[in-house]
């Protein structure tokens, strides 16, 4: 189903460097901005588009760098987490925003978590869908093997050049599995396929993708300024093949302020598996949140 009618723009983040995103919904709405994934794009959020946008919010749906028609700065160094957080602050300033609800799953969900740790004051509310706080993420995964073990293409996707030949053989099968194998039957038509083909053969998207994985390398969490002040809201697919259910509850102790909702009939992909619930479940933490009185912002590091 496509979303409601929207528009398209360019939006500079950094010298050199713009994003495409999706907009829609009314200007003087407040601003909600959704951060897809690993191997999405915007179009990984078109069920929650429309829906956010009837109920008065200002939509900004990126393609995050390095994936579909945003621009793909060459080198890891481009796709730490510190630079991809400051290409949210950007969208924020870009559209007048002194704060914005932010929303986003699996490696946009890091994102997220990234953003409102380093800039608390920017974010108003935080949904996280299936994707761990990064140093909640490293800390889990050295206590827990068993992660480590579903984690096992994290190791893969740092050899340089063969993951992208891989990725790229026979129309992208692998990536086309990633997404079938991993989801009930269907919920990845041949339609919804091929949108996602047509975003992976943009140039030079395949080795921006995995350098976001590339990227981890550098990332310590006794560096982290790690704690999340902003009220926090944590959906988790439960049946998810990548990451496991414990995640959540560790990302959520690393929070002034969260909720976890599970959703044991469904996998990494629940805001495509749920979107009714998912969309329920966001409205009412966002709406709860612009409705009540003296909500203050949080500041700390």
């Amino acid at each position: 189903m496509p979303p409601d009618p929207h528009e398209t723009i360019r939006v500079p983040v950094e010298p050199g460097v713009a994003l495409h995103a999706v907009v829609a919904g009314p200007p003087g709405g407040p601003v909600v901005v959704l951060l897809h994934g690993f191997p999405e794009f915007w179009y990984g959020w078109r069920k929650q588009i429309g829906p956010l946008a009837q109920a008065g919010f200002r939509v900004i749906v990126p393609d995050q760098r390095g994936y579909g028609l945003s621009d793909k700065p060459a080198g890891v160094e481009a796709y730490r987490l510190d630079r991809l957080a400051a290409d949210v602050v950007a969208i924020a300033d870009r559209f007048g925003a002194e704060t914005i609800d932010l929303v986003g799953h699996d490696w946009g969900g890091v994102v997220a978590w990234w953003v409102a740790a380093r800039h608390p004051l920017r974010v108003r509310r935080l949904v996280v869908v299936n994707a761990p706080h990064p140093v909640a993420a490293i800390r889990y995964a050295r206590k827990h093997r068993t992660q480590l073990r579903r984690s096992w293409y994290v190791a893969f996707f740092q050899l340089p050049a063969v993951p992208e030949w891989l990725l790229a053989r026979g129309g992208y099968r692998l990536l086309q599995r990633a997404l079938t194998a991993s989801a009930p039957p269907d919920l990845f038509g041949p339609a919804e396929l091929a949108a996602y083909r047509a975003a992976w053969s943009s140039p030079g998207a395949l080795t921006g993708m995995v350098n976001w994985y590339r990227s981890i390398r550098g990332f310590r969490a006794k560096d982290a300024r790690a704690r999340i002040r902003s009220p926090a809201l944590i959906l988790w697919g439960a049946r998810d093949p990548f990451l496991e259910a414990g995640l959540a509850e560790a990302s959520a102790a690393l929070c002034d302020r969260a909720t976890v909702l599970r959703y044991d009939d469904a996998g990494h992909w629940v805001q495509h598996e749920r979107p009714g619930p998912v969309n329920a479940a966001i409205l009412q933490f966002l709406d709860g949140g612009r409705r009540s009185s003296g909500e203050a912002a949080h500041g700390g590091g």
